[in-house]
């Protein structure tokens, strides 16, 4: 007894998420066919056996059944990220976060100090006139600073036609990119179902989902639907606490609708299954379960949900997933499905085997079979 208490109390240590990756395995570049990436298979906890390590993402035609809810999240990366330029020339880079109010975003900087409150700033681009900007404030809890763009760019439509301009796709860091292959990120950094603006990042679980195997599940009588939530700051943020407990996360956008709510309702009755396509689709799903009144409810509204070891699944089924950086949010979330200890092992087993790891890398597809219970 005294040892799993002791194993429970490190599920809320930060430190207890630490792997070493060999940096080798970092991809930095797709499978030429999004669903020829390698694919682990994750089965019943208790046998280690059913592990498939053989198998690609176009396996997951056998892996869904008739009947199953397959859901994918639908937004779209924005070229979040901007150059700008100080009066004695100098260049800061900007991230956009998200609206603050009127026309002012928050946004991320490199280097923030050069960002003094009221200073100018001048966006440029090579095929458009320069816009001129203004540092409105400091916002505390990100340590980014809230911008002031040109009064018409108040929502996210205006915003992504004027980073459509002036933007570049923001790759995580890790990717090594070069300008040349700038127009090749437009595209393999997005889903095939991008259809919604409004991510700083994307959600990589579905970039392994090409046309061919979407309408191939279609036509095996899996039911494909789209939430949204907008990938930002909560995502990728790394975790700055070493005790878990009380862990917030930056909230984000999402929305899952009355349709999707009322297929969620029919299939807790039956025995079909929810699987979600990356852990932003949990976040989503999970969110519109409503402890009020013990019920699924649609949602438009920035969340905050914090998944870790502990938590009850009242929706998620099943996942595709990437593998993750060590100490992420993202890490607890799928330790949270399958449990910490036997993640940090698939992890091991996945290194020896040289899967690719992060955005572009290889997937883990975690059976329905294979969750802890669920409530």
């Amino acid at each position: 007894m005294i040892s799993k208490i002791n194993n429970e109390g490190r599920d809320y240590k930060l430190e207890a998420y630490d792997y070493f990756l060999d940096p080798s395995l970092i991809a930095n570049k797709p499978s030429a066919i999004r669903h020829e990436s390698r694919l682990m298979i994750v089965r019943n906890s208790a046998l280690e056996e059913n592990c498939l390590t053989n198998k690609f993402t176009k396996n997951l035609l056998d892996e869904f059944r008739k009947g199953d809810l397959v859901v994918v999240n639908n937004t779209k990366v924005m070229k979040a990220r901007l150059k700008v330029q100080l009066e004695n020339r100098t260049l800061v880079e900007l991230l956009v976060l998200e609206r603050s109010h009127e026309c002012v975003w928050l946004c991320l900087a490199k280097p923030a100090k050069k960002l003094k409150i009221n200073r100018e700033i001048i966006l440029k681009s090579p095929s458009a006139q320069d816009i001129n900007l203004m540092v409105d404030g400091v916002d505390e809890e990100t340590g980014g600073r809230f911008i002031k763009f040109p009064e018409n760019i108040t929502d996210l439509n205006s915003m992504n036609d004027l980073l459509d301009k002036y933007g570049e796709i923001p790759l995580p860091p890790y990717i090594k990119n070069s300008e040349e292959e700038s127009s090749f990120h437009e595209n393999s950094y997005q889903t095939e179902y991008a259809t919604n603006p409004g991510a700083v990042a994307a959600p990589t679980a579905g970039l392994h989902l090409s046309k061919s195997l979407i309408s191939n599940l279609k036509k095996k009588g899996v039911m494909i639907l789209p939430i949204t939530l907008h990938v930002g700051y909560g995502t990728f943020k790394p975790i700055d606490q070493e005790d878990l407990s009380n862990l917030k996360l930056h909230k984000e956008w999402v929305s899952v609708n009355e349709e999707v709510v009322e297929e969620i309702k029919k299939i807790k009755k039956t025995d079909r299954r929810i699987i979600a396509i990356g852990t932003t689709s949990v976040r989503a799903l999970e969110s519109c379960y409503s402890h009020e009144i013990n019920d699924f409810i649609p949602i438009a509204k920035y969340v905050d949900l914090v998944i870790k070891p502990g938590y009850k699944f009242k929706v998620v089924d099943g996942l595709l997933t990437n593998f993750h950086l060590p100490k992420s949010s993202l890490l607890l979330l799928v330790s949270a499905m399958i449990g910490r200890e036997r993640l940090l092992d698939l992890y091991k087993k996945a290194i020896r085997e040289k899967f690719r790891f992060f955005s572009y890398g290889d997937a883990m597809y975690i059976s329905p079979d294979s969750l802890l219970e669920k409530k």
